[in-house]
């Protein structure tokens, strides 16, 4: 069989007339038209930077700059009370007395003392004055003059003492009624009708009038903010309503427990609505460089850092642009750098995507 193919000539005409149908077919093939995919949706959202305010809250309490303990100068059993706790009080007001008759016998004692002292000291003086007489002309020593007159210095030091010993009576008797040194409210009664008490022993508690402060505690991490950030109050029982504070005081070493720093923010002009003790929230705000605000699903990171498909808008290709996070608020990422205002971003599907992909922007709506 071999042998008669190779017997065989293969004439030109043959050959045209074999391969002349394959090129038809091949040309017919070449020019066909290429398949062209459109463009891929994809869902963008523009870049926009703005400037912002950097806020952190805590929550507060409302306290008095001033806040006095006020107790008896002297010990006695107290017979009355005149104020309660919340009770408005002004400077010389009476908060509760003391059993005052002890106090009055110290002082009957005291002026009689005072009384013979004085009627001894009249006698020893004239007595004097007799001696002196006698030895100008005379008629007595004066050695007996100089001790007259000893006596009499004696007498008068001890008129001195007695008279002294009458004031610190009548003191005594004074401070058997406590009174309040300051207008203010009182916060706090320790003593009650009946009750013994020792010389200082705190009996209330006054809140002077004036000043009130916004107590919180701060992190270690926010000191600085608590020192230069701007102070706004907002009570909880009074809606919306805010009131602009300021640091007076910043504890020098942390809570051994909470490992915080008691802060004091004194609240500029209050009203009657900011009472003590009620619950606050203290708002410090920090100017903060322009941001730009993107969702978490348009932040892409494929082990070098992250990075959003930024759409070019001429040709509505993909690229894929590194960006710097500033940080992370919820659902969202803040972006300070990479992007410019206006770029598109694409915010859905960003794992799906390729470079230079040609794609077709969608807008996402505002919410």
């Amino acid at each position: 069989m071999l042998g008669r193919l190779r017997d065989i000539t293969f004439s030109p005409g043959l050959i045209s007339v074999v391969l002349l149908p394959l090129l038809a077919a091949c040309g017919e093939s070449t020019g066909a038209p290429a398949v062209v995919h459109p463009p891929k949706p994809v869902l963008v959202a523009p870049i926009k930077f703005a400037d912002g305010q950097d806020v952190r809250t805590f929550t507060a309490q409302i306290k008095p700059r001033i806040e006095g303990s006020h107790g008896f100068r002297v010990a006695g059993r107290v017979v009355r009370r005149f104020v309660d706790v919340g009770s408005t009080v002004k400077a010389g007001d009476p908060l509760a007395v003391l059993d005052d008759a002890d106090f009055r016998l110290q002082l009957d004692q005291a002026e009689a003392e005072e009384r013979a002292a004085r009627n001894v000291l009249s006698h020893e003086e004239a007595e004097q004055a007799r001696l002196a007489t006698l030895r100008d002309k005379g008629f007595t020593a004066a050695a007996a003059f100089d001790r007259q007159k000893a006596t009499a210095d004696e007498a008068r030091s001890r008129l001195m003492r007695a008279e002294r010993a009458v004031g610190l009576a009548r003191n005594a008797l004074r401070y058997a009624t406590l009174i309040a040194q300051d207008d203010g409210v009182v916060t706090a009664v320790r003593v009650e009708p009946g009750q013994v008490v020792d010389v200082g022993a705190p009996a209330f508690v006054i809140a002077k009038a004036g000043e009130v402060e916004a107590e919180i505690a701060v992190p270690e991490a926010l000191v600085e903010r608590a020192r230069t950030g701007v102070a706004t109050v907002s009570l909880w029982s009074a809606g919306g309503k805010t009131y602009a504070a300021h640091l007076r005081e910043l504890a020098p070493l942390a809570d051994p427990m909470t490992r915080t720093f008691a802060a004091r923010y004194t609240i500029a002009a209050p009203d009657e609505s900011v009472r003590l003790g009620l619950s606050a929230t203290l708002a410090l705000s920090a100017a903060r460089q322009p941001l730009a605000a993107v969702p978490l699903s348009a932040v892409l990171d494929q082990g070098t850092g992250p990075a959003v498909w930024k759409v070019d808008r001429a040709g509505g290709t993909l690229a894929l642009q590194p960006v710097v996070i500033a940080k992370f608020e919820g659902q969202t990422a803040l972006l300070s750098g990479g992007v410019a205002d206006g770029d598109l971003v694409v915010t859905i599907g960003v794992h799906k995507l390729d470079p230079g992909l040609k794609v077709r922007p969608i807008e996402q709506l505002p919410r």
